[in-house]
């Protein structure tokens, strides 16, 4: 029989070191509360900093320096620059950065910065600081100000969720295009033809993929992509707001709308409900990423399970592997493809009437 003190042990997986994540379930907080106990930072309450340095000592937990020279492996330092819209998608790479980060034994700095001038001096600032490598997530995956300034300082870079890499950049992507075609299909199979579309940034890559991907899939099926029924969108809440108004206010308006992003779809149910539409019966509504606000609203979005965490620690694995390699005159590995999936929830369904033309 186990002893009081074993069975109250945290659980993880045999023969693996702590983790971030094992710290913060033992302490009942999140990764990124841990984080900031383990760089200092003074906004955390006394109980919680308390918690957290317990979950730490009990589980042998060490991001030190130190700790990391005692184990054998060379100290290293990764930069996160991040200036994402949505919540739900930095939430899951922070996690999953940080993650990686403690297994691959190097240190994480993680940085916000707003898009414009700020960015480049925000890159500038861990350059100097002697950071080994960085990781951009989107929409600074490819930011040309920051990708040029590092470039020119020689600092291993990862894109994450660029669709279309240069040739030798570092980058962990899905198909969008792919992607977009496959839950444009799943719609059309539902029994819709007048299918709206909600576009991303058009400064990123992946967003004209999506679109390429919902277009490609219309024709396919012998149907003429129509551009009114092709809404500009942000990745923001607000633009999907906008686009779904846009989309509603048509003639005849579409019998299913397939946003970029779970934000601008979240919007486009809310739109609906504001109209007395029912979700699914009257409309079908379907996003992309599967973030937390997939679930978090009802019905539950239909969405394409964009492996965010899982791309943010392969992103980490990759740097490191490059910096390594680097610091021994190896070359760079391929850029990562990840699988993507069709998630249903109740968000869709077949038209409650056929579609005029059809």
């Amino acid at each position: 029989m186990d002893s009081p003190a074993a069975a109250r042990r945290p659980s993880r997986r045999s023969g693996s070191a702590p983790t971030i994540s094992d710290v913060a379930r033992a302490a009942g907080v999140s990764p990124m509360t841990v984080s900031r106990v383990i760089n200092g930072e003074t906004n955390v309450r006394p109980a919680t900093r308390a918690a957290v340095n317990a979950a730490i000592s009990a589980l042998h937990y060490a991001p030190n320096p130190a700790a990391r020279s005692l184990a054998g492996a060379g100290p290293a330092r990764i930069g996160l620059l991040y200036s994402n819209p949505s919540a739900g998608y930095l939430s899951e790479f922070l996690v999953g950065s940080l993650d990686q980060a403690s297994r691959s034994d190097v240190q994480i700095v993680v940085e916000k910065c707003e898009l414009g001038e700020h960015e480049v001096e925000v890159a500038r600032h861990l350059i100097d600081g002697g950071i080994d490598g960085i990781i951009l997530p989107p929409p600074l995956c490819e930011a040309p100000a920051v990708l040029a300034l590092l470039a020119d300082a020689g600092i291993p870079t990862v894109s994450v969720a660029t669709s279309l890499p240069r040739e030798g950049m570092l980058a962990i992507r899905i198909d969008d295009a792919q992607a977009a075609t496959t839950m444009t299909r799943h719609i059309m199979d539902l029994g819709h033809r007048r299918i709206g579309f909600i576009t991303g940034n058009p400064n990123l890559s992946a967003s004209g993929q999506r679109l390429e991907g919902y277009r490609d899939a219309l024709t396919s099926a012998g149907i003429e992509p129509d551009p009114a029924l092709i809404a500009e969108g942000l990745f923001t809440y607000r633009s999907g707001l906008d686009a779904a108004e846009q989309l509603l206010d048509l003639p005849i308006p579409p019998t299913a709308i397939f946003a970029s992003n779970d934000d601008m779809a979240a919007a486009a149910v809310a739109v609906a409900h504001r109209r007395g539409l029912d979700v699914p019966g009257d409309l079908t509504v379907c996003g992309f990423d599967d973030t937390t606000l997939s679930t978090a609203i009802w019905p539950e979005l239909t969405t394409i399970h964009q492996p965010i965490a899982d791309m943010a620690r392969a992103a980490v694995e990759l740097l490191v592997g490059t910096i390594r390699r680097h610091k021994g005159g190896e070359g760079i590995e391929p850029q990562p493809v990840l699988d993507f999936t069709l998630i249903r929830r109740q968000s869709d369904a077949a038209p409650r009437h056929r579609p005029r033309g059809t």
